[in-house]
């Protein structure tokens, strides 16, 4: 199977600390064997785990597009399970914070044929009743379109989180204000927040 766009991102900046690490002396168990693993940490599976002396040190890199609830309630669980134990801490390396600044053309970004086929995909989960899975492909297919409409009428796009592109879609009137409220609501809701009214 190929890997994502954000999965390659995650994993080369991985490569990049693992490397930053051993030129500090440390130890690298870059994806760690479950045998490698101490027991408070059986039950997870780290991306790297580095050592020196009597440090050691938990790391996971993630992108923000890649946390939903159930990947951030393990990262809690896990950064909880490092804390309870001395000489141990988590580090957690976000590859695209929320204040970073975006290039219109993001690698990875898909195209508008792209997007045609994909919704093949998103019509197939429907029918099969994989209906939350079929929302989340279908959100990722509209955050595209989304990009591409900015591209195409040549706004200056300084990040490309949905709700940024939203407002700013909205202000430039390139879209309608009804959608740009449907669609913070339909973010916040995601989010397990109060939708705006």
């Amino acid at each position: 199977m190929m890997a994502t766009p954000t999965a390659n991102i995650e994993r080369e900046r991985l490569l990049k600390l693992a490397e930053e690490y051993r030129e500090r002396g440390y130890e690298v168990l870059f994806h760690p064997n479950l045998e490698d693993l101490p027991d408070f940490l059986k039950s997870y599976r780290p991306d790297m785990i580095v050592r020196l002396g009597k440090e050691s040190v938990v790391i996971a890199v993630k992108s923000r597009s890649s946390l939903n609830s159930s990947s951030t309630q393990y990262l809690r669980n896990l950064a909880q399970a490092v804390a309870e134990n001395p000489g141990w801490r988590f580090e957690l390396v976000m590859t695209n914070p929320e204040d970073a600044v975006y290039l219109p053309k993001a690698e990875g970004t898909l195209q508008e044929p792209e997007i045609e086929a994909r919704l093949q995909v998103a019509k197939q989960l429907v029918a099969q009743q994989h209906l939350e899975s079929a929302m989340l492909y279908s959100w990722s297919l509209v955050e595209a379109t989304l990009r591409i409409v900015g591209e195409k009428e040549d706004l200056s796009l300084t990040r490309l989180q949905p709700l940024f592109l939203v407002k700013k879609l909205a202000t430039e009137r390139v879209i309608s204000q009804s959608y740009h409220v449907r669609s913070i609501n339909h973010d916040m809701i995601g989010r397990n927040t109060t939708p705006i009214k």
